[in-house]
């Protein structure tokens, strides 16, 4: 373990406050985010959410801790709205596209699988399913009506939320009092089967069209959305667990649904850090199909798209969204973009000129001082943005080194380039990008045969021609070092 780790702060959502974070059990984590509904395209906005977290798992791990990140798929029971109203969003569109709905649940798995490893994600510790864990969900629905906090109705079963609030809060998370809700809630329709409209489905009977059922105890039906999330954490990380995360659209009501569901069983408040992550807009518009202000992953990889001038890589798409905090609402623009993209590659550059460095005997930079930045940035609570300032401070020290401005020891020089490859690498997860690798290996190799013929020409006495060489690539930014071992070179700046 890291010492650093014991300084890590997180900001909790229950708590509306930053706590230092203390694990359950020492050294190791639970961590538990809502994945996507797979019924369509993963959008930019949903991708933000799963990077803020890939993010938070990357730094867990790099403190030492053995994390256990579990996100599941949500492949059933999400229905168009939070009501409990409306048609089953996989169900619909199979329906709308006459194939089966595990047809779109694959299709749109597969597709949200590669666009995170386009964007050089971790793959989770666990990825459950909701359909896969039907049973678990049953026998929460027993534990819950056995505790008297739910009702049965017409084949049913709803969470009675005014029972509940009778012995726990409902509404701690999201700061909402109950007594408002019922207070500016509309008159129940004669038709509804809820006691109160803030009670919400366990267990819903499924209509004779309705194609995804499991038999149960109560009905042919499907699970209630709040209810899949508490059965597949509970299973996989206990009744108690450290983190829980996903999008700030989820803090109302799922996440509340949660917390309720878990005390209804557990008697317990189920999760230590409540972590939510803000919404991305486009143009400083909310991102939406119906206004065409919307943009998917590969339109903006592939440029196809009418919003953008330029291709975006996903490395660049995913340092721009760390440039934000991930409690902050972020713009994704065209020209903040194409700025991003700018810095990204200068941050690349300094990374290829770092091993051409040549050491010197004193450092002229306090390096450990500036190592502890980027920690200090990270420990409170994930801010990538100071992380990434820092990081542009490093770069500059790398290039003032090139130029022979500054000088670092062989260990200053070391530490200098195994934090700044460790920070955008490991727990930013970010990706050089291919083309410069291919320029690094044909500079390389239009190098080494440049040194081959100076040396030729020094064997043959013609120092002429190896002054030439040396002084022309001096002129481009290139400096030649001869030494015991043979000749060596480095960028002198790195925009050459």
């Amino acid at each position: 373990m890291r010492p650093e780790a014991k300084y890590l702060q997180l900001y909790n959502s229950l708590t509306k406050q930053k706590e230092v974070f203390t694990p359950l059990t020492e050294g190791f984590v639970g961590m538990y985010v809502c994945g996507p509904t797979v019924y369509n395209h993963v959008h930019l906005g949903n991708c933000r959410t799963f990077l803020s977290f890939d993010l938070v798992y990357r730094y867990l791990q790099h403190l030492g801790y053995k994390v256990r990140y579990v996100r599941n798929i949500t492949d059933a029971g999400h229905l168009e709205n939070d009501t409990d109203s409306g048609e089953d969003r996989i169900a619909k569109k199979a329906r709308l596209e006459s194939i089966e709905p595990m047809e779109v649940v694959q299709r749109y798995t597969v597709d949200f699988h590669q666009v995170m490893a386009q964007f050089n994600a971790l793959p989770p510790s666990i990825e459950p399913t909701a359909t896969g864990h039907i049973i678990e969900q049953i026998e929460l629905i027993h534990q819950i009506l056995d505790a008297g906090y739910a009702y049965i109705t017409n084949g049913s079963v709803y969470f009675d939320v005014v029972r509940f609030n009778q012995d726990q809060t409902y509404g701690k998370l999201s700061g909402r009092k109950l007594e408002d809700m019922i207070a500016n809630t509309r008159e129940l329709a004669a038709q509804s089967e809820k006691k109160n409209p803030q009670d919400f489905a366990l267990w819903k009977k499924a209509e004779p069209k309705h194609i995804m059922r499991w038999p149960s105890p109560w009905s042919d039906g499907f699970p209630g959305w709040h209810l899949e999330c508490t059965a597949m954490s509970t299973k996989y990380l206990g009744t108690q667990f450290d983190i829980h995360g996903g999008g700030m659209d989820l803090k109302f009501p799922h996440h509340e649904c949660e917390i309720a569901q878990a005390e209804a069983c557990n008697k317990i408040s189920p999760v230590q850090f409540w972590m939510h992550a803000n919404m991305l807009t486009l143009n400083g518009k909310k991102m939406a199909k119906s206004t065409g202000n919307h943009i998917l992953p590969g339109e903006l990889f592939s440029g196809d798209n009418n919003l953008m001038t330029q291709a975006i890589s996903p490395a660049v798409a995913k340092f721009f969204m760390y440039q934000a905090h991930y409690r902050s609402i972020l713009d994704f623009s065209n020209d903040a973009l194409v700025a991003s993209e700018k810095g990204f590659y200068r941050l690349m550059d300094a990374v290829s000129l770092i091993d051409n460095i040549e050491p010197g005997n004193h450092s002229d930079v306090d390096v450990s001082s500036w190592r502890q930045s980027c920690y200090d940035a990270m420990n409170d609570d994930f801010n990538s943005p100071i992380l990434i300032a820092q990081l542009f401070e490093g770069a500059k020290y790398i290039n003032t080194l090139a130029d022979g401005t500054i000088q670092l020891t062989q260990e200053d020089l070391g530490l200098l380039g195994s934090t700044l490859k460790s920070f955008l690498f490991d727990v930013l997860g970010l990706t050089p990008p291919e083309d410069s690798n291919q320029k690094h290996d044909h500079l390389k190799r239009a190098m080494d045969l440049l040194i081959d013929l100076r040396k030729s020409a020094r064997d043959n006495k013609d120092f002429a021609t190896s002054d030439a060489i040396r002084d022309r690539l001096l002129e481009a930014g290139i400096q030649l070092k001869d030494g015991k071992d043979g000749t060596s070179f480095s960028l002198k700046n790195p925009n050459s």
